[in-house]
């Protein structure tokens, strides 16, 4: 079958990647919907990609929670969990909530400590160590927090720690998660996970926080049954939206009504350590996916992964400002100390990944003494950078233990859970997108191997980074505020909903100027308009910023995502530039 011609002809851009745009189908689809809806094109076009039809099209852009929230009861053992968790609070009883340390388990930490505190009752908080103790429940911890207390809950973790919940003798044991199950569950008192083997798999695009929602929900129409009221769920969906972002969960479905809304939370500023992040993070403008995943979610990680493993689920929880204050400084102190030592991980892994070879189906590497508190983080750059599943491993004695992060259509946490079963893991465990594991030092090559050939099975690999998928073509004179406020309805944008990537043919530069070492910002026109402002961001790190910068008058081909940038009381478009091609004479 032949290829579609290359999209404004470009085999190959800057970045080396071919550019496609939409099938003559999507384009015919776009037209129709346009038509039906009386829907700009260029939100047509997203709707289209996103597979609506034009009778959803209203629905999908104004997502109603009342509509998509799943009734919790259809979660297996839920409405034990709310029932056990509503008595321990009704007696009296001594709750402790046991959390991972990333910013889903801290927000789901915290949604539970609201709760809590808004119904005149406390609970302990326990996040175990990163380094010392390892993710998830562990036998001594289980057994100390069983010792003093009637009911553990364990959010974000749990699913497969069997031993640790056998110790917790004494306590009953609630598990909220939302991981890869195994075959048979560790005997608590109530599993509830969306990803259990045995349920059907409709609600798995749920991160941990929204589990733990759905068990407020629930708990609160069992107090309604009593004739009573519990706490405002809807100002907590604040939490939930950090939670879904910054977890990577896909922004499809109720996925959607949780962001949207939690934005909008969030955009009151009520939550004292949110507040406080957003301050000492800069933020100046109404929040947006972007700041979630990219300004506050790396802060609220950094003590988990450097720090001291508490200090963000106590920051989301806290309702004393000053504490706020104190808490996001140092997250933010701490997520300095992060960057460097990513920066330094970042570059060792991307060479030796590189001398390994970047097309395989897996890309990974290993390093004596990574922290483990960033080979995530770097494994996240590494699939950035190549479009695979990528592992990153910190090797210590005859150990290894990593992160890998997949790609869209690859079940990352699956395939970990089966190398685990086969024996070449010594743990592991995860969910479609993000997985952790660990390994001997003398099984490492081997695993990998296995490890490949697996994801290779699901296809990993064959759409490679050469392809960049772009929705349509626009000119300058349309890159305007009401464009972008339109397109922005289909959002919000992020894992499994990517923001609409277009195209702008043979402009002019008009101006550039580099900002700080690695940015480029710069002015474009196609003579439609005036100059359209572009932000390329580490344009200097790669190919882009030379080429846009050495243009010489060439025209060039403009791929990249268009948003408002607030700066300084204004608002004006910007084009986030993602890749450039000179235009052919």
């Amino acid at each position: 079958m032949t290829a579609e011609p290359a999209f404004l002809g470009v085999e190959a851009s800057a970045t080396g990647r071919r550019w496609v745009g939409p099938s003559p189908e999507a384009d015919r689809l776009a037209e129709a919907m346009a038509q039906q809806t009386s829907l700009p094109m260029a939100l047509s076009r997203v709707l289209v990609s996103r597979g609506v039809a034009p009778a959803e099209a209203r629905q999908f852009l104004e997502p109603q929670l009342r509509e998509l929230l799943p009734d919790p009861r259809s979660l297996k053992d839920m409405g034990r969990a709310a029932a056990r968790f509503l008595k321990a609070v009704n007696d009296g009883g001594r709750i402790a909530i046991f959390a991972d340390y990333d910013v889903d388990g801290g927000a789901s930490a915290a949604l539970l400590l609201t709760w809590l505190r808004a119904m005149g009752h406390r609970a302990t908080l326990y996040i175990p160590d990163r380094i010392d103790e390892g993710y998830g429940p562990n036998v001594a911890a289980m057994g100390e927090l069983a010792a003093s207390h009637d009911l553990i809950v364990c959010v974000d973790c749990g699913t497969l720690s069997h031993d640790p919940i056998a110790a917790a003798a004494g306590a009953d044991v609630i598990v909220l998660d939302h991981h890869l199950g195994a075959e048979t569950l560790p005997a608590a008192l109530a599993v509830v996970n969306p990803n259990r083997q045995d349920e059907t798999g409709s609600l798995g695009h749920l991160c941990a926080a929204s589990v733990v929602f759905l068990m407020l929900v629930e708990t609160n129409r069992l107090l309604r049954e009593g004739g009573s009221r519990g706490p405002d769920l809807m100002a907590m969906l604040d939490l939930v939206a950090l939670a879904t972002v910054a977890d990577v969960a896909p922004l499809i479905g109720v996925n959607r009504a949780f962001v949207r809304q939690g934005l909008k939370v969030m955009a009151r500023r009520e939550r004292p350590g949110l507040r406080a992040l957003a301050d000492i993070a800069r933020m100046d403008q109404a929040p947006t996916p972007y700041h979630l995943g990219f300004l506050l979610g790396p802060r609220v990680n950094a003590g988990g992964r450097i720090g001291a493993a508490d200090l963000g689920a106590r920051l989301l929880a806290t309702d004393n400002a000053r504490e706020a204050g104190e808490l996001a400084a140092r997250l933010d102190r701490l997520n300095s100390e992060r960057r460097e030592i990513e920066a330094q991980v970042r570059a060792a892994a991307m060479a030796q990944a590189e001398a390994r070879g970047l097309e395989a189906p897996l890309v990974w590497a290993a390093g004596e003494g990574w922290h483990p508190g960033v080979v995530g983080i770097v494994a996240a750059r590494l699939k950035e950078a190549t479009q695979r599943p990528a592992v990153v491993i910190g090797l210590e004695g005859g150990e290894g233990k990593g992160s890998g992060r997949s790609v869209a259509g690859i079940d990352l946490g699956a395939a970990i859970q089966r190398l685990t079963a086969e024996g070449f893991l010594l743990r592991g465990g995860g969910h479609r997108m993000a997985a952790g594991l660990s390994v001997a030092r003398d099984r490492l090559e081997g695993a990998m191997a296995r490890l490949s050939d697996l994801l290779a099975r699901q296809g990993a690999g064959r759409s490679g980074p050469r392809d960049l998928r772009l929705d349509g073509l626009l000119m300058a004179s349309a890159a305007s505020m009401g464009l972008i406020e339109q397109v922005d309805q289909a959002g919000p944008f992020g894992q499994g909903a990517p923001a609409p990537r277009f195209g702008f043919a043979s402009i002019a530069v008009t101006y550039l100027r580099r900002v700080g070492d690695t940015h480029l910002r710069f002015g474009f026109t196609d003579g439609s308009a005036g100059p359209v402002e572009a932000m390329a961001f580490g344009a200097f790190d790669g190919p882009l910023g030379p080429l846009i910068e050495s243009h010489g008058g060439r025209p060039l081909h403009l791929a990249g995502r268009l948003e408002i940038n607030r700066w300084g009381g204004r608002s004006k478009p910007q084009l986030r530039l993602e890749d450039a091609a000179h235009a052919s004479a």
